[in-house]
């Protein structure tokens, strides 16, 4: 089984030329005091009277780049770059002390010192591979986000500082790990590494205590607490029966999601039968708690949770919700079917998806959607990955899957998102994308993660929307690359170009680490 997905992929026609990866510069910092030793001596001579209004100083690199100082930030502009890369900014605490630049000074090596009232910056430029940058991002988990086994939030007690690094709780512990259990299953079927084999099987194992600690009732917890660590002061939470933990309930239907994904995904990956048969009990025993319901995720108080909710009655309540639903619970059922083997839930299938016509439903999101949602992208995507690598129906999926697959890519091409181009191309083999564009991503996704306050919205090279996202945000319609805006994962908008997170975080980089494995174990990423 553990090739399932490998010769999946061999057989497939992509009508997307593999990208082959080449080392990049990637992006690193390090702040000085002003008259610090390490800084050059040039810092502190006189600033060039710069030709151009706006400008306070000017410096070409060894790489031939010219690096612009201003009063709001640096600009770096590479006239051998592609047009997309030619004009790099860079402000705001992930790069400057201060977005004042007095003074701009070459090193050796293609990077520059950069004096400002509160500081200096050397920011290097370090020509990296994507196999490298993951290994950093990999260090990044195992130093500071695992928390029990799983990947958890890092809170900064001291803004910026990763000495201060606390792992949390977070509503979504269950979907953050199954992003990188299936990373790390990836990485284990293009490289044999015992390594990956094993942080999977850590991350999967903590997926499904997830289950146990709830009651092991089909039932998984957003998160758990173990007894003695600091209390959470949000959502509903419940001690287990012996005082050693606090599990989080009002489980949503994007945890149901990452378990599934991940569990499919480890199933047909890890070549270890004791968690293959842990995997499919867990998985029967979530399935039939949804069926048991009438299609609802039912917690300890007898009523559905606020986002578990997949039946007919629901969606005549909730209409904008019903072509999601409908997706999530066709892929749930499909998943089961697979991972158990039991014939039961593939009957469950087929009357949903005919007889309850929630395959129809699948294509009817552009008619009855709200609003763009781009948490909903990654629960519809996710749940299209399980249905494109288990459905053979070409009934099914040429009148229904693809059609609903297009509907959510109308907005989700514009997005240069790695892992949704990845996912589209199994729906679509012959789909036009810009693959290119998906691995600038993760060229340019940040080596920083801290949640930096980021500001973008004065540039002169960004066109805003005009129109705000759901949360009353202004939207840009420029997207910016990621080592421009604020750090997101991928369930985040890419077109809010602006934030004040003040530094109070760090993302774990799992949303890097499952596209570039998998575009590497699909064979459309070439090299490392």
């Amino acid at each position: 089984m553990r090739f399932l997905l490998i010769a999946l992929s061999a057989a497939l026609a992509w009508g997307a030329e593999p990208v082959k990866l080449t080392p990049t510069p990637q992006k690193f910092r390090t702040f000085h005091a002003v008259g610090a030793a390490e800084a050059p001596a040039a810092l502190k001579t006189p600033a060039l009277k710069a030709p151009l209004e706006g400008v306070t100083d000017l410096a070409t690199a060894t790489d031939g780049a010219v690096w612009y100082g201003t009063p709001q930030g640096l600009v770096r502009w590479d006239a051998a770059a592609g047009p997309r890369d030619r004009y790099q900014y860079f402000a705001g605490q992930r790069y400057l002390p201060s977005d004042t630049v007095e003074r701009v000074v070459p090193d050796t090596q293609g990077g520059v010192w950069v004096r400002t009232p509160a500081g200096i910056a050397h920011i290097e430029l370090r020509r990296m591979t994507l196999l490298q940058k993951a290994a950093l991002f990999e260090e990044r988990i195992r130093q500071r986000h695992d928390r029990h086994g799983m990947v958890s939030p890092s809170r900064l007690t001291v803004p910026g500082d990763l000495k201060s690094s606390r792992t949390r709780d977070d509503d979504n512990d269950g979907l953050w790990t199954g992003i990188y259990a299936a990373a790390e299953c990836y990485r284990f079927a293009v490289t044999g590494s015992a390594e990956a084999q094993a942080r999977a099987k850590k991350a999967i194992e903590a997926m499904l205590f997830l289950e146990q600690v709830a009651g092991s009732r089909g039932f998984p917890a957003r998160s758990y607490i173990e007894k003695g660590e600091p209390m959470p002061t949000d959502g509903e939470w419940h001690w287990t029966d012996d005082g050693k933990y606090y599990w989080k309930g009002d489980t949503s239907s994007d945890e149901i999601v990452g378990h599934m994904y991940a569990y499919a995904i480890a199933y047909d990956l890890l070549p270890d039968p004791a968690l293959k048969k842990r995997i499919a009990a867990t998985t029967r025993r979530i399935m039939d708690h949804i069926l048991a319901n009438g299609y609802y995720l039912i917690d300890l108080d007898g009523k559905p949770t606020r986002w578990g909710k997949w039946s007919r009655q629901y969606f005549d309540e909730a209409p904008g919700d019903s072509a999601l639903n409908s997706l999530e619970l066709l892929s749930f059922l499909k998943t089961a079917a697979h991972i158990t083997g039991d014939a039961k839930y593939e009957r469950e299938y087929r009357k949903a998806a005919i007889d309850l016509k929630y395959a129809e439903q699948t294509a009817r999101y552009r008619e009855l959607h709200e609003e763009i949602n781009y948490s909903d992208e990654e629960l519809a995507m996710l749940p299209f990955y399980c249905l494109f690598l288990y459905e053979k129906d070409a009934a099914l999926l040429d009148k229904y899957y693809r059609p609903a697959l297009d509907q959510w890519w109308a907005n989700i091409q514009r997005e240069d998102n790695p892992l949704w181009t990845l996912i589209y191309l199994m729906g679509r083999p012959q789909g036009t994308v810009d693959l290119h564009g998906a691995v600038r991503t993760l060229y340019r996704q940040p080596i920083d993660l801290i949640t930096w306050s980021v500001k973008n919205s004065h540039r002169a090279d960004v066109v805003m929307s005009g129109t705000k996202d759901r949360f009353q945000k202004p939207e840009a319609a420029t997207l910016l690359p990621p080592d421009e805006r604020p750090v997101m994962k991928w369930n985040a908008n890419p077109f809010i170009i602006d934030s004040n997170s003040a530094g109070h975080g760090e993302d774990d980089g799992a949303a890097f680490l499952l596209p570039y494995w998998f575009g590497r174990y699909q064979k459309l990423f070439a090299g490392e």
